[in-house]
Formats: C-alpha cells, sequence, structure tokens
C-alpha cells in the first residue's frame, strides 16, 4: 500500500498522503532501583578553647548542697572557668572551688577547693557527650582550714556530690544533630511541569568514628541514606524520630559522594518542545513552507529509548505533481544531559519513518526533519540541580553560638539517564565535604583564641 501511495507521488497525480508509521511499543514495568545507600561524613572538630566554652555554658557556675556538721549546715558553691588538658586519649578538667559555710568557732569559711577530673570523652547511642571512666580530686591547700575536726566532713561531703554531678552530667547533643538530620532527611520538592516530584534523602542511620585527641578532640559522624524520588511528592510523609548513634571502629575520612534522583516527566518535554514552535507549529522546509511539524508527545520503549512522535501535515507541490501529508512521524533516541540540559542527541527516525522518508527523498528532507527534533526536544534541569546542591550545602550555628556545622558541594555530575513508563530519571553525584567545628572559624571567640 506504502509503494502504491508514493508512486501516486511521484507520478504527480494530486492526492492527500495519510502517514501511519507502526508506533514504538511504550515501556511498561517498575521504575528502576533507587542508587544504592551512601554515607554523609561529617568531621567534627572541638578545639580546647571551644570545649572549654562549651563546658563553662553547660555546666553550672554554682549551687547549693548540705552537709552535716552538728547539725546539717547549707554549702554554697561557686566555681571558676574550666581549664583543659589532653593526654593518653582523655581528658582532664581542673577548676577551682569556692565553698561558703558555718564552721564552727570560725563562723562564716569560705573554702578554696581545687578539683580534677579526668576521663574518656565519648558520644553515647542516645547522644550523650559525657566522660567515661572519669574519676575526680579534691584538694583544699588551705592548711589552717585542713587542721579543723569536721573539713574533712565538708571535703568528703563535696567529693560525694561533685562524683555524683559528674556520673550524671551528659550534655545532650540531639538538639543540634536533630537540626541536621531534618534537613537531610526533608523530601527536596521541584516542580515536574504542573505536578510536584520530590527527591529524598532518607536517613536510615547515623554512625560515629572513633575520637581523635590531638590538643582537642575529632571525630567522624556519618549519615547513612537511601536516596529515592517520588512523583508526585508524598503530602503526608510518615514523621520519623532521630536514630540512635551507632559507634564502629572506622569511618571513611574526607569528601563524600552521594547519589541523588530527580526527575522529568514526558509531558514537559513535549510541553518545552511545542514552546519552540510558532502558534503550535513548526515550519521547517524551506521547499515547502506550508509543510509544518505539530502535537509533540513523547514517551520510553521498553529497551529505555525516548520516542518523539510528531504530526507532519501540510502541502507539498512541484512541477507535474502535488500531495498533501497528514500523518505521524516517530523519532528515536537515548537522552543524555549536557550543561544541566537534558537532550537527545542521537534522535534518529524509527525503521518505519525511515522506509516512508526514503521514498520521499526526491521532495522531502528527511534530515531536516530529525535535525529540528534535535534541536526543540530539550529541557533546562538546571533548577532541579540548584535545588539538591542547595539543600547539601549549610552554614547552620549552634545555640548560644557554640560553634557551627558546614558543608560545601564541590562537585557535582550526571551519571545516568533512565527512562521508564512513567517518567525519566536522572541521577546526580553530588561530591561534598561536611564539618563541625567548635569554635566555628571566623567567629569573635575561635579569633580571640587564635595564638
Amino acid at each position: 500500500m506504502k509503494r502504491v501511495l508514493v508512486a501516486l507521488v511521484v507520478s504527480g497525480c494530486a492526492t492527500t498522503m495519510p502517514l501511519y508509521p507502526s508506533r514504538p511499543a511504550s515501556a511498561v514495568g517498575a521504575p528502576p532501583a533507587d542508587p544504592l545507600p551512601a554515607k554523609l561524613v561529617v568531621h567534627l572538630t572541638a578545639t580546647a578553647d571551644g570545649l572549654k566554652r562549651a563546658l563553662d555554658t553547660k555546666v553550672p557556675a554554682s549551687g547549693e548542697t548540705t552537709v552535716e556538721l552538728k547539725g546539717p549546715r547549707p554549702v554554697r558553691w561557686s566555681r571558676a572557668p574550666f581549664t583543659l588538658r589532653f593526654a593518653d586519649g582523655r581528658v582532664e578538667l581542673k577548676t577551682e572551688l569556692s565553698l561558703e559555710t558555718e564552721l564552727p568557732v570560725l563562723g562564716k569559711t569560705t573554702v578554696p577547693v581545687s578539683v580534677a577530673v579526668t576521663g574518656e570523652p565519648i558520644i553515647t547511642s542516645d547522644w550523650k557527650a559525657r566522660l567515661q571512666g572519669a574519676t575526680s580530686k579534691l584538694e583544699s591547700k588551705d592548711l589552717r582550714l585542713r587542721t579543723m575536726q569536721g573539713v574533712a566532713g565538708v571535703l568528703e561531703k563535696a567529693q560525694d556530690a561533685l562524683d555524683g554531678f559528674i556520673e550524671n552530667f551528659s550534655w545532650d547533643l540531639s538538639p543540634q544533630l536533630t537540626r541536621a538530620w531534618e534537613r537531610v532527611s526533608t523530601p527536596i520538592p521541584f516542580p515536574v511541569g504542573d505536578a510536584s516530584a520530590c527527591a529524598q534523602l532518607r536517613v536510615t542511620s547515623i554512625e560515629a568514628g572513633p575520637t581523635v585527641v590531638a590538643g582537642g578532640l575529632e571525630k567522624d559522624v556519618a549519615f547513612v541514606v537511601a536516596p529515592s524520588v517520588s512523583l508526585p511528592c508524598p503530602s503526608d510523609a510518615p514523621r520519623a524520630e532521630l536514630p540512635r548513634l551507632a559507634n564502629v571502629a572506622t569511618l571513611p575520612s574526607g569528601p563524600f559522594t552521594v547519589e541523588v534522583p530527580i526527575a522529568a516527566r514526558y509531558e514537559e518535554l513535549a510541553k518545552a518542545m511545542s514552546a519552540t514552535f510558532t502558534d503550535g507549529k513548526l515550519y521547517f522546509s524551506k521547499s515547502y513552507p506550508e509543510l509544518y511539524l505539530s502535537d509533540p508527545e513523547v514517551f520510553a520503549t521498553k529497551d529505555e529509548q525516548l520516542v518523539v512522535k510528531l504530526h507532519l501535515a501540510g502541502p507539498i507541490k512541484a512541477a507535474g505533481f502535488s500531495a498533501t501529508l497528514d500523518g505521524d512521524l516517530f523519532f528515536a533516541g537515548h537522552p543524555q544531559v549536557v550543561d544541566n540540559v537534558l537532550r537527545v542527541p542521537d534522535l534518529e527516525p524509527t525503521v518505519q519513518t525511515t522506509s516512508f522518508l526514503l521514498g520521499l527523498k526526491a521532495t522531502l528532507d528527511a534530515n531536516g526533519i530529525r535535525d529540528q527534533a534535535r534541536a526543540a526536544l530539550t529541557l533546562d534541569l538546571g533548577e532541579r540541580f540548584r535545588a539538591v546542591r542547595e539543600r547539601l550545602s549549610t552554614d547552620t550555628p549552634f545555640d548560644e553560638n557554640l560553634g557551627c556545622a558546614r558543608t560545601n558541594v564541590s562537585k557535582i555530575a550526571v551519571t545516568g539517564v533512565y527512562p521508564h513508563a512513567a517518567y525519566l530519571r536522572v541521577y546526580l553525584s553530588l561530591t561534598a565535604q561536611g564539618s563541625v567545628y567548635l569554635p566555628c572559624p571566623g567567629s569573635s571567640d575561635a579569633v580571640a583564641a587564635a595564638p
């Protein structure tokens, strides 16, 4: 039948010529698997001055207890700022206490006491920073008071109170970690045509490596994330809780790499293609100025190709013959992302379309149609890439301005484009480096503490 129609055109008979190349079969089935889990590693650096300030902020500067000395006697205490020393994987804290109480004969008396606490700094699974295996020592150099009967009872009471305080004291890090966890795990929304999609880095666990003691404390913490993409973006995602900390023997230090999937609908591609047409039509031939392409449709095949269907219509007239074309052409190719723009550089007519166009090679430029389709089939993904970069780039201060968290994305690259039945997936590989500082570099406290 096709040969008859072509013969009618070539022979010069005026006719309306319908185009019916076979439509490639659309893709079916589930989307490709999500990227493998990745670890977002953050390096914690806490200087001696930063820890000192944190302790001075978190540990009360004064308080009150009682001692038995001919009945209960109140003892009011206050402390001086801490000093820190690091050795053999342990930290030594020192401060001066002033114990104020009523003593026999002496009356109201202030007892100076030196305090030293030594222990191994750890972070427990419930996000509490504390000293493990801590030992404490209280001494008073006031010889006059040390010889007084009952003073030993005061020091003993103070020692017991200090031991109890050390045993129960911890610095709750969960508020700071919760903010970081929420930022990482909150879906990253981006528009997909008239719909809304989102990429998500679901935090499945959080790991911490060993603590390095080197004039301060350094530690690697990793968020283990499972990347995924949803279209449309779920509006009622279940609320999760901050995972418990898993202390592990080793963690990969330095920059980390994570793959994040984003999505594009085929309707978007068709709409972007139509935007390059004039009043919905693309006039592509100088030889036949009334011939046009219109109504683009994009879909995927099971072999991961994109297919573009274009409606071809309009009259062709030449000496001795004329015809009106009316029907569809099909082009197929593999999508790529170049400079943030989705393109199909190898777009070619399907076998059936090629067969028909070859029959018209004397009258119609098949390469011209292909080139016009390639040039029109583009979609800018820059905004989607930017949304992912911004989510993983942070500069967040801690409470009381004790420190800050910083993450910098140094490289972003496209590692794959995967068509399937519902939409197109683009996998982004982001290389970044994360750090937590105590205190924050560049802050007034850090500058003042610098040698």
